[in-house]
Formats: structure tokens, C-alpha cells, sequence
């Protein structure tokens, strides 16, 4: 049921038309991954870019380690409210178009909520209004705002503990 409720994220429809950034195909996630608000911070996002990848992200812990704030290091907490790109794969789900949210994750061997795969192998994209994308089984590269921001199940145990405001997908 974890797993139904975190790789089901929700589609929530755009207020205005959306642009569909191209991708080759598309799956979609439901309104429990939603439920989480943007962390406000008092730094304003850069316009300049940084290439990342999921090992300039990854923590000093073991699967089933809980998850406290000062696992985070400052390579990490330097990326907040930065404007990134990382590459990865999108989570299947039940939709294929039109994606608003999404979860990239580090490959596409094993769901980044199943066994053997840690917290810091997975991000939750939210794509800024006005935006979607396809799920495609190709890797794919997305750009947009990074945040630490903590998604809990229903149990109170740590579902993903990184957030992307996703300009584009590509």
C-alpha cells in the first residue's frame, strides 16, 4: 500500500493550457505525493543552471536508516533553491501524457520505493504551471528548482526527502 500511495502521485490539472514538454512517452502520479507544501526559504532561485546527478545527492546512510536533517551535507543544502538538471528515469504510472508530477528516479532496475533503494534515490517533480511531460522508458534530463523537502506516508515514515520544480523535461 506505501508503494501504491507514493508511486501514485497526483495529476492536478493546470490552471492554464498546458505546454507539453516533449519527451517520448508518459506515465502519471496521484494527489498523495501533493500533499506536502513548497518549503518557503529566504534565498530567491538562480537563474544559472547546475548539472547534477544523483550521486552529488546521495547521503552517508543505509536502507531503513531514519532521516534527520543533519545527514544532509552542505554539497547538498548548497544545491537548495538552485536551478539544476539531473538525469534519471521517470516512475511508471497509470498516466502517459500530460504529466504535472512525477517521481525521477536513479535508474530504472528497481522502483526507488522497493527493495535495495535508499531516500536519496528519487525525486518528486512537480512541474511549474503551464508545463507537463510525457513518461518515456529512455532516460530523460529535467531542469527546474531543487528543494530538501520531506514526503511522508501515511505511517510517518520518510517516502522521498527531495523535490524538483520541473521547468522542463527533455
Amino acid at each position: 500500500m506505501l508503494i501504491a500511495a507514493v508511486c501514485l502521485i497526483g495529476c492536478g490539472q493546470p490552471a492554464a493550457p498546458p505546454r507539453t514538454v516533449p519527451t517520448v512517452s508518459a506515465a502519471a502520479p496521484p494527489a498523495e505525493l501533493s500533499q506536502a507544501p513548497p518549503v518557503p526559504t529566504t534565498r530567491p532561485p538562480s537563474t544559472a543552471r547546475r548539472d547534477i546527478s544523483f550521486d552529488d545527492i546521495k547521503l552517508d546512510m543505509q536502507k531503513g536508516d531514519p532521516f534527520t536533517r543533519d545527514l544532509l551535507p552542505s554539497r547538498v543544502t548548497g544545491l537548495e533553491q538552485s536551478r539544476v538538471r539531473i538525469r534519471g528515469y521517470i516512475l511508471p504510472s497509470f498516466q502517459q501524457t500530460g504529466l504535472t508530477q512525477f517521481v525521477l528516479v536513479r535508474d530504472n532496475m528497481e522502483c526507488c520505493f522497493g527493495p535495495g533503494a535508499l531516500l536519496h534515490d528519487c525525486v518528486v517533480v512537480r512541474m511549474v504551471p503551464g508545463t507537463t511531460a510525457n513518461f518515456s522508458i529512455r532516460p530523460v534530463a529535467v531542469t527546474g528548482t531543487f528543494r530538501v523537502q520531506e514526503l511522508r506516508g501515511p505511517d510517518g515514515r520518510h517516502l522521498a526527502i527531495y523535490a524538483l520544480d520541473g521547468e522542463a523535461v527533455e
